[in-house]
């Protein structure tokens, strides 16, 4: 039951299906009924089931462009706003009437079989309509049911997960606070003339503790995650001088967005890492971080030795890969890899 074609299981095509072949026996047999004390009286059941197998045709038609329609709505414009895939309802719905009425009888009169006519005819446009705005409703609000059991089984995980590293943290909890106590003994041990080695203990023993916090929080606000990023960047130009450049561009108004911690981090180090440090020469990271349509866009690119197989690169280094599983659970979006110019690997993503 839980194979699936094209995406879709096979129990809901066949719930799909089986709708439509009922709704075509209710029709002819409505139709029967109907006429069944007028001008067909002397008729058997099988004459008048087979001059109106039309309506079982017409109600193919439907199924085969509601199959259309519904690939139309729900893959290739997936991603659109749901606002905007309403309102495509308003063209592909006059078009399932088109077929389900004129295509419907000039088919039917080509091969002689039976149709409603006059006014009656009008039952041909009510009853589609209807069908159409019935069965698209239920289609919507199934897509929502189930992404909103997706949602909730990301939330499970996501739980499970914060629960774990609480436990990891309380177990570790001692050692960070001796890391603290080494860090400021070794700092007030540092001659004053050792000004830079001074400031680097207390950069690293800021690193340490904002780390303690993003086991600790779901959340933070963007300024302190950059000022975590800003710090570890810091220590790196240390070690490389003049071969790595750092550049931030990040929107004043947006420092106070809540970010998931140490988002950022791994990417920063991926790029350090596998790209600059190869090159004799090193290089720029750039991070630019904007607001558009209602999220934020992240970017990081550097001009490294850039990467070749973008589709393994997940498979490669731990923290990318959590970073992309964290993406996934809380905002149902991904990492995106893209050659940099004129050399180097741009990532980005929104949240």
């Amino acid at each position: 039951m839980n194979k699936k074609l094209f995406g879709i299981k096979f129990w809901e095509i066949s719930v799909f299906v089986g709708i439509y072949l009922l709704m075509s026996f209710l029709y002819r047999f409505t139709i029967w009924l109907s006429y069944k004390g007028y001008n067909f009286e002397n008729d058997s059941l099988y004459d008048l089931w087979l001059w109106f197998d039309g309506g079982g045709m017409q109600y193919l038609f439907m199924m085969l462009v509601s199959i259309a329609i519904w690939l139309l709505i729900f893959r290739v414009c997936q991603q659109w706003k749901l606002r905007n895939r309403l309102l495509l309802h308003l063209i592909t719905l006059p078009l399932f009437i088109l077929v389900a009425q004129q295509f419907y009888y000039f088919v039917s009169d080509q091969f002689g079989m039976g149709h409603l006519e006059g006014a009656g005819s009008i039952w041909d446009v009510y009853i589609p309509a209807l069908f159409y705005l019935i069965q698209f409703a239920i289609f919507h609000a199934y897509e929502y049911y189930v992404i909103n059991q997706r949602k909730l089984r990301y939330e499970i995980e996501l739980k499970n997960s914060a629960l774990k590293s609480e436990l990891s943290a309380i177990k570790a909890q001692l050692n960070p606070h001796f890391l603290y106590n080494v860090f400021n003994t070794i700092n007030a041990s540092v001659p004053k003339e050792m000004e830079d080695t001074r400031v680097m203990i207390a950069e690293l023993s800021d690193i340490f503790r904002y780390q303690l916090r993003a086991s600790r929080e779901d959340m933070v606000p963007l300024r302190d995650e950059l000022e975590f990023v800003e710090k570890y960047l810091k220590l790196e130009k240390r070690r490389f001088e003049d071969r790595l450049k750092i550049n931030i561009n990040v929107d004043d108004a947006i420092l106070d967005e809540l970010v998931p911690p140490m988002i950022l981090q791994p990417l920063v180090e991926n790029s350090v890492k596998h790209g600059i440090s190869p090159l004799l020469e090193g290089g720029s990271i750039h991070i630019t971080i904007e607001a558009k349509d209602d999220k934020l866009c992240f970017e990081i690119r550097d001009t490294g030795v850039g990467v070749e197989d973008k589709v393994g690169i997940l498979e490669k280094g731990v923290g990318i890969s959590n970073t992309q599983k964290r993406l996934e659970k809380m905002f149902n979006t991904s990492l995106n890899f893209e050659d940099n110019a004129p050399q180097g690997l741009t990532v980005q993503f929104s949240l």
